[in-house]
């Protein structure tokens, strides 16, 4: 272990640092924290600034003595410590080591269950909720959310042909037998009910939905498109996907005779992330799963932080936890999963092929995986910047196909142009194609004909903007 190394990064979900021993209270609720959530170390002996001050040696033995027992006293169920000592700089440091316990919850005894229970969320203790408190009872037996029986919901009453025809397109048989035997139906009172993993992806509780959205420049001030899909989770993900392909670069190179066309961010990496997004995301709760591209990078957010005591670094070395069990089964069943904790590893070797930055993190109870995107040249900056297909099929959406096929060139770069500024005007045009005034003036007639732009003015001060709800896909 280096010990300093560790220090260095702060503190942590796994890591506290304190100059001095603190107060019962505290140190009661930290340990609680690290067991409830993913272990971790309460060390003393480190300063606010992270430079180790120690301990004094002849404090050390009744300090350790204190630990143990207002451990003993203050949490229930009973947690055993670690407490050591190690040597940093020449100096003494007191390590309390917690493990995650296996009898959760842990609460603190002087305020009981439901006001008691921490959780670890980044470098803070937290009072765990209702519905937290009910998942770690969950994670005590072994169980998940999805896999309990929802007698709200008649089987009778759910369209079950979706998972059907999902089965025979790829070849496998399906009937209400394999459902059961995916525990995807269990029996209550002598009666055969759904699980919550088939409610989820049939898309029938209300937090099965996705939000999605472009924002205009690096900030979330200003949208240029945004949807919000729900149904089924299979028809979700693929509209999802398509969001995301209308809204990226696609560049074109030609070996020989074939045209070969990229996505300046693998499709197969986003796709990945979002169906972790999907398969792992904590279905209690009413936040959506959130999809937002800006222009430098694309964020897939995903609910409820890692689960059963998982860290960001555990995920790099191939771990993997199933907070849905039944959903991941189905899924791997359905051919959308290989093999368990092989996704992140394989999400990096595709953006590191192609130079993409990647980066898994997690912020509070929220999961994001984070996609640099490259630094493509501008289309206005040049008459021979690459024509963004993705995003001309956003705009262009509503339009019959002949008006796509007869689009010339040169329309379509205003349409570009337009998509990354509020108004172009004669000048501005003149700079991108450089075309005669009179040959700008067809195209501007072009594409207001098509009802894709609209002018602004009348007199030498007249500009033109898009004519495109971008939020609905619709043309005004």
């Amino acid at each position: 272990m280096d010990w300093s190394a560790l220090i260095r990064q702060g503190e942590g979900k796994t890591l506290e640092l304190k100059e001095q021993l603190p107060k019962n209270d505290s140190i009661a609720k930290s340990v609680i924290a690290f067991a409830n959530t993913a272990g971790g170390r309460l060390i003393i002996g480190v300063s606010d600034a992270l430079e180790v001050v120690g301990i004094e040696e002849d404090t050390l033995f009744r300090m350790q003595e204190k630990v143990s027992s207002l451990i003993h006293d203050l949490c229930h169920p009973n947690i055993i410590p670690e407490i050591y000592t190690v040597q940093i700089e020449g100096k003494l440091l007191l390590v309390i080591e917690i493990f995650r316990g296996n009898l959760l919850p842990y609460w603190f005894k002087p305020k009981g269950l439901q006001e008691g229970t921490y959780l670890r969320i980044g470098s803070s203790n937290r009072v765990a909720d209702e519905m937290m408190i009910a998942e770690l009872q969950r994670q005590r037996m072994h169980r998940s959310f999805d896999e309990e029986p929802n007698a709200g919901y008649s089987l009778d009453a759910l369209d079950l042909s979706v998972l059907y025809d999902a089965f025979a397109a790829i070849g496998k048989p399906c009937d209400l037998q394999k459902l059961k035997n995916l525990k995807l139906i269990t029996e209550l009172n002598h009666k055969d009910t759904p699980v919550n993993a088939l409610l989820i992806a049939l898309g029938k509780l209300d937090n099965v939905q996705i939000k999605c959205a472009r924002f205009k420049g690096t900030t979330m001030e200003r949208f240029i498109d945004k949807k919000e899909y729900t149904g089924t989770l299979f028809e979700i993900l693929e509209k999802c996907m398509s969001f995301l392909q209308n809204h990226l670069h696609l560049s074109a190179t030609i070996e020989g005779l074939q045209r070969t066309e990229q996505y300046e961010i693998p499709l197969p990496a986003l796709r990945e992330i979002l169906l972790n997004a999907i398969i792992h995301r904590d279905y209690t709760r009413n936040s959506d799963i959130k999809i937002a591209i800006y222009d430098d990078i694309v964020e897939v957010i995903s609910v409820g932080g890692l689960v059963n005591g998982l860290t960001i670094e555990d995920i790099g070395n191939g771990r993997s936890e199933l907070r849905n069990k039944v959903l991941a089964n189905l899924f791997r069943e359905l051919g959308y999963v290989e093999t368990w904790g092989s996704g992140i590893g394989r999400v990096r070797a595709l953006c590191e092929e192609v130079g993409v930055g990647f980066e898994l993190r997690e912020r509070g109870t929220f999961v994001e995986g984070v996609f640099q995107r490259p630094n493509i040249e501008k289309v206005s900056n040049s008459i021979e910047s690459a024509v963004d297909y993705g995003r001309l099929r956003s705009i262009t959406a509503e339009l019959p196909p002949n008006y796509r096929r007869i689009m010339s060139k040169h329309a379509e770069k205003i349409l570009l142009f337009l998509f990354d500024h509020d108004k172009i005007d004669l000048q501005d045009a003149q700079k991108l194609l450089d075309l005669s005034q009179r040959r700008i003036r067809e195209i501007f007639k072009e594409l207001i004909d098509m009802g894709l732009i609209q002018k602004i003015g009348k007199t030498k001060g007249s500009y033109y903007i898009l004519n495109v709800e971008h939020d609905t896909g619709e043309t005004k």
